[in-house]
């Protein structure tokens, strides 16, 4: 498997988070700040620390960040820099950008940049974007102890349209299936609105659909597996 290549700009707490468990968990991380102290406290934890002003779209370029898989502007106290740097990551066509907003008021701003990936102080549990950054597919997660994590996962091409028991999520993966999140119409105040909710106990007849999410539980290494053999 290739290894995945981020960038994580802006190493406060919640940028450095993010840039250290990317790097744990195998990505090759570029980790910039344009404040050195921070940038060394990085520097042992991630592939590559740089000392870097974002908002000068030729110190981007002088190290090909347009190879990125995906790019993280973590920036927390100046957003007037987190906009300049979006805007030149916008102008060198990053592939995916995700963009922290400290308001609604920044989350607005962002959208009508065409940012689509938009991380608001709620979310701000750099191992969850970590994970999402890595995989995709998943939607939220939470660790446990000895390896073991609970993970809701968009339901991967490959077990789409097929039972419980052909699938075999004990035997083939060594996972434990929790229940489905499924998308239904509910009618509301006289319009048709679509909500996920719960299946609670599911049974071996039961078929997975394509927009179903799915929640497991296993281990990590097991859960990766999952992902990668079906997507």
């Amino acid at each position: 498997m290739i290894k995945a290549k981020f960038a994580v700009i802006g190493l406060g707490r919640f940028g450095g988070k993010i840039a250290r468990q990317l790097s744990r968990r195998g990505a090759e991380v570029v980790a910039i700040d344009d404040h050195e102290d921070k940038v060394e406290l990085l520097k042992e934890d991630v592939a590559m620390a740089i000392t870097m002003d974002a908002t000068e779209i030729n110190a981007l370029k002088s190290f090909k960040i347009e190879e990125m898989d995906a790019v993280v502007v973590a920036i927390g106290e100046n957003f007037e820099a987190l906009m300049l740097t979006v805007v030149n990551l916008l102008e060198l066509k990053i592939k995916r950008i995700i963009a922290r907003a400290g308001s609604p008021h920044q989350r607005l701003i962002l959208e009508k940049l065409g940012i689509t990936e938009i991380l608001s102080p709620e979310e701000e549990v750099g191992i969850l974007v970590a994970e999402r950054l890595i995989h995709p597919s998943v939607k939220t997660f939470l660790q446990l102890p000895d390896g073991y994590e609970i993970a809701e996962i968009s339901a991967p091409k490959g077990i789409k349209n097929m039972t419980i028991e052909k699938i075999e999520f004990d035997v083939k993966y060594n996972l434990s299936l929790i229940t489905i999140k499924r998308l239904y119409e509910v009618e509301k105040r006289g319009k048709v609105e679509h909500e996920r909710h719960l299946l609670g106990v599911v049974q071996s007849n039961t078929i997975i659909y394509e927009q179903d999410e799915i929640i497991v539980m296993g281990k990590e290494i097991d859960i990766e597996r999952f992902i990668e053999l079906n997507k």
